[in-house]
């Protein structure tokens, strides 16, 4: 913001200078002047528009290419810990626990096969890239088999990303955590005949549940989408979401 007043400003200064003149002179010159001083201003202006503009969106890239680096890295991290614990399994020759490391590494590939069908990149990008935040919430998701939120009215969709990563961040930055608290927030999201249907199940210090209760309202007012709290006085809603094609 400070920048494009400083722009303005250099361009006002600029301008005014030969239009002193034009106004004391009032000579053909002059207007001249002003006409090609204006024109240069204006180029030099658009330069610099679309110079800052490129180096916005090289910087936007940069951080959105090492939220894709921190993520399949810990991704990676993931997957090499459960090798290491499934291979000192076998080692050990224990089957049985072998065979429920198998099981456990099998569901959450299909649980991560579901959120990557899910249809809104942004969303997908967010839910995935989650546990590399650093944040002291831990986020468990549970998707229904098929569930597609691309097939939903693409205004409708959007906004429903926008509001379940601001009902998250609510659900983040709420209440006062201890050191060694664990919260989790269980989000998981269903269809209900017309309606799709997304919870969010809080567990752990949330705070005041009013106040989540009238943030997460916040969230949802004005957009195609009900908002409902699942038990009085608890950290747990859900949205209601018609199905709009």
């Amino acid at each position: 913001m400070k920048s494009w007043k400083t722009l303005l400003a250099i361009f006002a200064i600029s301008v005014a200078i030969p239009l002193y003149f034009v106004i004391q002179d009032k000579s053909l010159i002059w207007s001249i002047v002003l006409v090609l001083w204006v024109a240069a201003v204006l180029a030099g202006g658009y330069k610099v528009i679309a110079r800052r503009r490129d180096q916005e969106q090289q910087a936007l890239l940069r951080s959105f290419e090492e939220a894709a680096i921190r993520t399949l890295n810990h991704h990676r991290h993931d997957w090499m810990n459960d090798l290491q614990i499934l291979y000192g399994y076998i080692q050990l020759g224990k089957i049985d626990k072998a065979v429920q490391c198998v099981e456990r590494i099998k569901e959450r590939m299909n649980q991560e096969s579901k959120i990557s069908k899910l249809g809104i990149p942004s969303l997908v990008f967010y839910l995935q890239s989650f546990r590399t935040s650093n944040s002291n919430l831990e986020l468990e998701i549970a998707v229904d088999q098929d569930m597609q939120l691309d097939k939903l009215n693409p205004q409708v969709g959007t906004e429903l990303a926008a509001v379940i990563m601001q009902t998250v961040r609510a659900y983040q930055y709420s209440g006062k955590v201890s050191w060694g608290d664990t919260r989790k927030l269980l989000l998981s999201l269903r269809q209900d005949g017309s309606e799709i249907i997304v919870s969010f199940e809080g567990d752990g210090s949330m705070g005041d549940p009013e106040i989540l209760k009238q943030q997460i309202y916040n969230v949802v007012q004005g957009k195609r989408m009900k908002a409902e709290q699942l038990h009085p006085s608890q950290a747990s809603f859900q949205l209601r979401v018609p199905c709009e094609l």
